[in-house]
């Protein structure tokens, strides 16, 4: 099984919701609005994130008792580049016309703020497993944010998803949707629903407690 114990779930969970990069963090936003102007794109990107922030967690907190503190940044950076120089290979080698068009992004995965940043304050401190599913759940949740960000401008751009027609040839494309103003457009949209659901389960759980306050 994945989750073995409610620690393993939630370390997992909570970067798909509660502490979405994405919607709650706002970090990784250069590829977010970079790449996203089609689905595959964005899918590709996340997937290359998922495998890069697994591997050099894992590594990273397999080896935390051998890397010296004065220098642990720097190893944490010569780990994660090293995973995402597999990923930038692997795409060139399986998918090259969308390696080609997520460009320099794949190597700029280094100085993603994200993954240093999950080595620094989680995996350097906790076990190999914890580690893992903590990014597990972070480049998840980066997945389905590029996703959704993909799929709501391929759709309106171009008028398909995954390049699959869905309106016939009348669809008008939104050409303002895959460029830089659409991405900011969509990213500002999903934000403040995002944000808005969150109120409002923030709402509902506080009226359950003062209805379970107000039983007693």
């Amino acid at each position: 099984m994945l989750f073995s114990n409610t620690e393993d779930y939630e370390e997992f969970s909570k970067g798909i919701w509660r502490d979405n990069p994405v919607f709650v963090q706002v970090l990784g936003m250069c590829p977010m609005l970079a790449v996203t102007n089609s689905a595959v794109n964005a899918v590709a990107m996340g997937g290359a994130t998922l495998f890069v922030l697994v591997g050099s967690s894992f590594l990273v907190s397999l080896l935390k008792g051998w890397i010296p503190k004065q220098v642990r940044i720097s190893c944490f950076i010569i780990i994660i580049a090293t995973f995402v120089t597999i990923a930038d290979y692997t795409l060139l080698a399986l998918i090259p016309t969308v390696h080609k068009e997520l460009g320099a992004f794949i190597p700029l995965i280094v100085a993603n703020c994200m993954i240093l940043g999950r080595q620094e304050a989680f995996a350097s401190k906790s076990t190999p497993r914890l580690a893992v599913m903590d990014a597990l759940g972070m480049s998840s949740g980066f997945m389905v944010a590029l996703l959704a960000l993909g799929a709501v401008r391929e759709i309106f751009g171009t008028g398909t998803l995954f390049g699959i027609e869905l309106f016939g040839p009348a669809w008008e494309p939104w050409v303002i949707m895959i460029l830089p103003p659409g991405g900011f457009l969509t990213l500002g949209l999903i934000l403040l629903v995002f944000n808005w659901m969150s109120q409002r389960k923030a709402m509902f759980l506080e009226r359950v407690a003062e209805a379970e306050g107000s039983s007693q």
